[in-house]
């Protein structure tokens, strides 16, 4: 069986910029190196199911396209970071085939044949899986982004670990663009990620209680005014059923912490 993993995406379309104009080398070059090794490190899989911090429905809606095209869904980076592509194929079965758990589950779902692929997604599977070759569908937040549901929604995925199915959460553990670049937050910052290590290490119950009540964590509204880039992690975590999580990556990424998970 397949593990489900959270990770961290990083900004807008960081593998195609000169590092000395976007942070230095030590801003993303830990994680471009955890990302290229991850890979090795897990079972073989047949396709790749990449839940986006960067796409919102009313309901979960997956990318069913043979060939999805590319969104450039950043602003204000240089003109060939529009330019780049990831020429990875679609997988319409997949996606009815989750679409289907989903619906046995009492998830109502739904297919979106024309969304391409965003950078939530392009950016982390093209620096770790760059031969473009295994299938990727895409499957969205709902709106509201209630961490129960999302758990739920996960859980109901859980069958698509032992079909060859790499369910991989993309986001990230640090979420305030402003304090990003301000270079401020510093204490907040390492709070929220020491009470989010220990939580994901938790047995599943609790694990779920505690992801379940995220915005009760120290400084959570802080790190995660918005909490779209957390949830692909309450996936990931309901996927992983009674598997332990552990953190499988802890670095700094444009100055502040950012951590994976892995389950199982």
């Amino acid at each position: 069986m397949l593990p489900t993993i959270y990770l961290p995406h990083g900004g807008g379309p960081w593998p195609w910029m000169d590092e000395a104009s976007f942070g230095g080398p030590q801003a993303y070059g830990p994680l471009r190196a955890w990302l290229q090794a991850l890979p090795s490190t897990l079972p073989a899989a047949r396709a790749l199911l990449v839940v986006t911090a960067h796409w919102e429905e009313a309901r979960p809606t997956l990318s069913s396209a043979s060939a999805p095209g590319m969104l450039y869904d950043y602003g204000g980076f240089p003109p060939h970071t529009y330019q780049v592509r990831y020429p990875a194929p679609g997988d319409p079965a997949l996606a009815e085939r989750t679409r289907g758990l989903l619906e046995e589950a009492g998830i109502s779902a739904g297919l979106d044949p024309v969304r391409g692929y965003d950078h939530g997604t392009f950016v982390p599977v093209a620096v770790g899986w760059p031969e473009a070759k295994l299938p990727v569908v895409q499957l969205s937040l709902v709106r509201g982004l209630d961490p129960g549901l999302h758990l739920a929604i996960g859980r109901a995925l859980r069958p698509l670990r032992e079909e060859g199915v790499l369910i991989l959460g993309s986001g990230m553990s640090y979420h305030n663009l402003g304090a990003f670049f301000r270079g401020t937050g510093e204490a907040e910052a390492l709070l929220f990620d020491e009470w989010l290590a220990r939580s994901v290490e938790l047995p599943p119950a609790e694990r779920e209680a505690a992801l379940r009540s995220w915005d009760r964590a120290p400084s959570a509204r802080t790190v995660h005014p918005r909490e779209e880039h957390l949830l692909p992690l309450m996936v990931a975590a309901g996927a992983a059923g009674e598997d332990r999580g552990r953190v499988s990556f802890r670095e700094r990424v444009l100055g502040k912490p950012v951590l994976a998970v892995q389950f199982g």
